[in-house]
């Protein structure tokens, strides 16, 4: 997932799914970017919805009961729910797939396929939109054999997928950089998680190699805790360090213990803490020089690592 990406908080703003017929010009005309597809059948807006420039991306969405034919669509649609238990139909031709929506199950619409879907009361779903090429990269650079396929599921039983998708939508918090390189990890996360689990034939995951050199975890470091607006994707990362994506993630982690994400997600917290305690600058100031879009967004992300406010943490640390 590469290319210029958009955090909606409030989907109000610029950024919402385009209208069928701007989609770009090498798409199928009988297949819609999967956001479009889903603002029109849904009938509403997400709550939150994150896209790259291709359509792949995350997004949250809650909404009423639906008696609707979902059209075919130029992504994969893996979708975990986080709602009320309930029983729903799934229509395709003359095969009929009856299910129970509730946490730990997942569906997953395949590229180009189309279903009608009768689901008889409220939703509250977080939906990932991926690429086939996507898939096939993440096979490709994770060496994994069988069948790229995914079979079409309908409220079947993954509670790891389940909770891995669930995870993004407490994950999006309003800096661009730990969002961005959140999501990029987490698609192919669960890019490599529907290969292994959720394709025609098994498919084996070849084991670590290794961590990465000192010198090339030297240098991702050194990107990672630029204060410049150097880039921090993980395509960067991973073009640095002369590795796939796949890789670079699985060897990072090797050598420190923690994802690119976490890892920066903890360097910034540390800045955080310091300028906290060492200076009197607002908390407002704190938030935008690290790359908070709100004093908001960063009180929730500082909380939720701390158990604090950044106000109340400053009070008991303050020198």
């Amino acid at each position: 997932m590469t290319g210029s990406t958009a955090l909606m908080r409030n989907p109000s703003h610029q950024g919402l799914p385009p209208p069928p017929g701007s989609q770009p010009h090498d798409r199928s005309s009988s297949e819609r970017r999967a956001d479009a597809e889903m603002a029109r059948v849904l009938g509403t807006e997400p709550l939150r919805m994150a896209l790259d420039s291709s359509g792949a991306g995350i997004a949250h969405w809650k909404h009423d009961r639906l008696h609707d034919v979902v059209e075919p669509m130029s992504h994969h649609v893996i979708m975990a729910h986080n709602g009320m238990v309930q029983r729903m139909e799934r229509r395709t031709g003359k095969s009929v797939a009856i299910g129970t929506f509730r946490r730990g199950v997942v569906v997953i619409i395949p590229e180009g396929s189309s279903s009608r879907w009768d689901i008889p009361k409220p939703v509250d779903v977080v939906q990932l939109y991926l690429p086939d090429a996507t898939l096939k990269r993440v096979a490709r650079e994770a060496e994994i054999t069988g069948t790229n396929e995914l079979l079409e599921r309908t409220a079947h039983p993954d509670p790891i997928t389940s909770r891995l998708l669930l995870s993004a939508a407490d994950t999006l918090g309003g800096n661009e950089a730990l969002d961005t390189l959140f999501r990029h990890q987490l698609t192919d996360l669960l890019a490599t998680r529907l290969l292994v689990a959720h394709t025609g034939s098994p498919a084996t995951l070849q084991p670590t190699m290794g961590g990465l050199s000192p010198k090339i975890l030297l240098c991702a470091i050194e990107r990672l805790r630029s204060d410049s607006d150097a880039d921090v994707s993980l395509d960067a990362l991973a073009s640095d360090a002369g590795l796939s994506r796949f890789h670079f993630c699985r060897a990072f982690k090797e050598s420190t213990g923690l994802s690119p994400h976490s890892w920066l997600r903890q360097h910034r917290l540390e800045q955080a803490m310091k300028m906290l305690r060492d200076s009197d600058e607002a908390v407002v100031s704190i938030a935008a020089a690290l790359g908070y879009s709100s004093q908001t967004a960063f009180a929730a992300a500082f909380r939720k690592l701390t158990g604090e406010t950044p106000s109340d943490w400053r009070r008991r640390h303050a020198r």
